[in-house]
């Protein structure tokens, strides 16, 4: 299962000291997450490599990777009811023009519109097409899927494998981590036309010394500047962390940070979070002291620069390792993470927390660990909140078949 095109392309790609009173424990929790949904394969969808979203409603989003009437994979639906939760097909991929293999979820417009994009299908230069960005509209409980862009794997890029960003303008921006004019991806842009149609314009184009493949991680808008990581790449090639900000004709790109591995953070997989201050947090999925990836926080500073500084070096086994996740703040202001790996027995993965104190430092607790069928396994991805502070995330593996799982957590 771990040979798709979107893992495959980003592992091609991978040819001081922690900051002073960082304090770390890892500890057993007694709450445990809920498995509310088990994927059961086939047309059920399987393998749900996705960030969540979720709506007013509390409905959540997110696609599998595989699975589906068409084995091309699915995007879901899963509604709370007063039976529990209901899973919902809200469209199936043939891995044709409509797109194959959509990884990392779907992003929720104001009107409830949902936008992806699919690694496969589509057309182009590339064995099994170069991938797509989609739209998925409902009226009336249909939902209608329509592609927005084709990837060409020209300097367009290929391969998309991360989810979408909006703008108050209906405009979608997304990476690619293949194709563009270096073969490196491209940071792209999608704008509506009053003909209905999409007009891509590429943003940027990375050239290896300023990152190469992008992330998995979807980019951040604040204040009408995108930011993003990049997996590999940079001064060291073991990944940045970049801002893309829009000034009269043209958009500038900057590199904010170069990660330095090990015993600095590197290879950033996932996305990123800010906080009320302005400061970014994210995961690598190596590098840290131990080498089995870390936490980062960097801080902008008033000369523009930004200061990186590792919150906690992953230590492997019970304590998990090789983060994939984005961070998201519970509603007591502490980050929750999750590790696609480590733990116990089966190794499938842990929940994570990292809570500040009055001075800055950080203390570091494992909250719990999936155990595999029927409980959830292998969090590839990070966890999204609802109003009333409860997380929700996916596993690619784990629930009752195997075929991967939703589960809810409690903080």
């Amino acid at each position: 299962m771990e040979s798709k095109r979107f893992l495959h392309s980003v592992c091609l790609a991978f040819a001081t000291s922690l900051a002073a009173g960082i304090l770390a424990t890892s500890a057993w929790a007694s709450s445990a997450p809920q498995v509310i949904y088990s994927f059961a394969g086939e047309n059920d969808g399987e393998y749900a490599d996705t960030d969540l979203v979720i709506d007013s409603a509390g409905n959540l989003y997110g696609s599998s990777v595989q699975g589906g009437a068409f084995g091309g994979g699915t995007v879901f639906r899963v509604s709370p009811s007063g039976h529990g939760w209901k899973h919902t097909v809200l469209y199936s991929f043939t891995g044709g023009a409509d797109g194959g293999e959509p990884y990392k979820g779907v992003t929720l417009d104001s009107e409830g519109n949902l936008y992806g994009t699919a690694v496969t299908g589509g057309g182009g230069s590339c064995e099994g097409g170069c991938g797509v960005a989609y739209k998925l509209t409902h009226v009336g409980g249909t939902w209608t899927q329509s592609v927005i862009h084709t990837f060409t794997g020209g300097n367009d890029g290929s391969g998309p494998g991360a989810g979408l960003t909006l703008d108050k303008h209906g405009n979608v921006y997304g990476m690619t981590p293949t194709g563009g004019a270096n073969g490196l991806g491209v940071i792209f842009r999608l704008q509506p036309q009053a003909s209905g149609e999409w007009k891509i314009k590429v943003l940027h184009t990375f050239s290896g010394d300023d990152g190469a493949t992008g992330s998995a991680g979807r980019l951040v808008l604040r204040s009408g500047t995108l930011y993003g990581a990049a997996t590999v790449g940079g001064a060291n090639g073991l990944g940045t962390i970049f801002s893309l900000k829009h000034i009269p004709g043209q958009w500038q790109f900057k590199n904010l940070y170069s990660f330095k591995g090990q015993p600095d953070a590197g290879f950033p997989y996932g996305g990123l979070t800010f906080d009320a201050a302005g400061n970014l947090y994210g995961t690598t999925y190596y590098d840290g002291a131990n080498d089995f990836g870390s936490v980062y926080q960097l801080s902008p500073q008033p000369d523009g620069s930004w200061t990186e500084r590792v919150l906690y070096s992953f230590k492997g086994g019970r304590d998990g390792m090789g983060s994939i996740s984005n961070l998201v703040f519970s509603k007591k202001g502490a980050l929750y993470g999750t590790t696609s790996e480590g733990g116990s027995g089966c190794s499938c993965g842990t929940i994570f927390k990292f809570k500040a104190d009055a001075l800055g430092n950080w203390t570091e607790k494992v909250v719990y660990r999936f155990t595999g069928v029927p409980d959830a396994g292998f969090a590839y991805n990070g966890m999204v909140g609802d109003a009333a502070g409860n997380l929700y995330g996916a596993t690619v593996h784990g629930g009752t078949n195997d075929d991967g799982a939703i589960y809810k957590f409690t903080p």
